[in-house]
């Protein structure tokens, strides 16, 4: 009943407390590195034999003037982009919120190397994946320097298309309701540049 009593904070009390208090660089620090702190408390009770992060961006539409927002080709709307990696269990490793105008791996090095440093003193496999946005040598240097393996899809190209021509894009008939089919290639591709 004590609590039905007490003040709760005003909608402009939140405001400053959102512009003020939240966006001070310490604070927006200690944010961004909350879930990778309790993440950690959880492998430290359990046990971790490996980790694979998966780095991707989203879309998160807008509907008026947000400071931030944009125009995204990609996606055909205004929006957010933002970017995140999670592990293979699903939990959020880190984020950022991305102005809608910005490429897939905009900043990826400023999200994932925090996330590479808290497991850089675990004796674990280390595994990453990403679609073909993050397809940019100065990643895979950057994973092979920490000791990840890594899938990550290389951009659509001629070579490569022609390399896998023969192989139908969809089987003959009516399509399998019990499985999806995937076919597979193994062949050497050593690009140019």
């Amino acid at each position: 009943m004590d609590g039905l009593c007490d003040q709760a904070a005003s909608a402009s009390q939140m405001g400053r407390f959102e512009t003020e208090v939240l966006a001070m660089g310490d604070n927006r620090g200690a944010l961004s590195n909350l879930s990778g702190r309790w993440i950690d408390a959880v492998h430290d009770r359990k046990g971790l034999k490996y980790i694979t992060l998966d780095m991707d961006s989203s879309v998160s539409p807008t509907h008026g003037a947000q400071e931030g927002t944009g125009w995204n080709g990609h996606f055909g709307c205004m929006c957010y982009h933002p970017l995140f990696i999670f592990n293979q269990f699903g939990h959020l490793e880190r984020s950022a919120l991305r102005n809608g105008n910005v490429h897939s791996a905009d900043n990826w090095k400023a999200l994932l190397a925090p996330v590479i440093a808290r497991y850089a003193q675990r004796d674990l496999m280390r595994f990453f994946r990403a679609d073909a946005a993050f397809s940019i040598p100065e990643l895979y240097q950057f994973l092979e320097a920490a000791g990840y393996f890594y899938a990550i899809r290389l951009k659509k190209n001629a070579v490569l298309e022609s390399r896998v021509a023969h192989r139908p894009t969809r089987p003959v008939g009516r399509p399998s309701k019990t499985k999806v089919k995937r076919f597979y290639e193994a062949f050497e591709y050593q690009v140019q540049s």
